[in-house]
C-alpha cells in the first residue's frame, strides 16, 4: 500500500515522502496514529505543490546566506568589554555576545547557536569566529576584543 508521510518515522523516512508499506502496518499503526494518509492524486499534487514551495524558500534562504556571507568575510567586529587590570576580563565574551554584536553592528539577526566559539574569550584580542548562516554556508570573521 502506498502511503504519504505526515511526520517523520525513522524506519520508513521522512514528512511528506510516499513510501510502500504492508496494508495491515498502514491500516493498524501508521493511519490511526496520524502518522501516514492513504496516496490520493489530489493527496499528490499537494505532496509536489508543498515539496516546491519548500525548495523556493529553502534556495531563498540559501541566496540570503551567501549574501550576508559576502558582507561578514573578512569583517572586523569590535567588542567592548570591561576590563580588570592586566587587561583580564570580567567575566568573558561568549557566543551570545557576539551574536549581540552582529545584531546591533550589522543589522544581522542570528542564533547564538550559529557561531562556532571553541571557548568563550576571556583575554583582550583579535579572535578569529566562524558563523554557521546555513547549511553549508559559514563565514570567518575577526572578533577584536577591545577595552571599555
Amino acid at each position: 500500500m502506498q502511503v504519504v508521510l505526515l511526520k517523520d518515522v525513522p524506519s520508513l523516512g521522512k514528512a511528506g515522502e510516499v513510501v510502500s508499506v504492508a496494508e495491515g502496518y498502514a491500516r493498524n499503526y501508521l493511519i490511526p496514529r496520524k502518522l501516514a494518509e492513504p496516496v490520493s492524486p489530489g493527496k499528490l499534487e499537494e505532496l509536489q505543490r508543498v515539496r516546491q514551495q519548500r525548495e523556493k524558500k529553502q534556495a531563498e534562504m540559501q541566496r540570503r546566506a551567501e549574501k550576508v556571507a559576502a558582507a561578514l568575510k573578512d569583517r572586523t567586529i569590535p567588542v567592548r568589554v570591561k576590563t580588570g587590570e592586566g587587561g583580564r576580563l570580567f567575566g568573558a565574551v561568549t557566543a551570545k555576545d557576539i551574536a549581540g554584536v552582529l545584531q546591533r553592528e550589522c543589522g544581522i539577526a542570528i542564533d547564538k547557536k550559529q557561531v562556532a566559539l571553541p571557548a568563550p574569550l576571556k583575554e583582550i584580542g583579535t579572535y578569529p569566529v566562524t558563523v554557521r548562516l546555513a547549511p553549508g554556508v559559514s563565514v570567518t570573521l575577526q572578533v577584536a576584543v577591545l577595552p571599555e
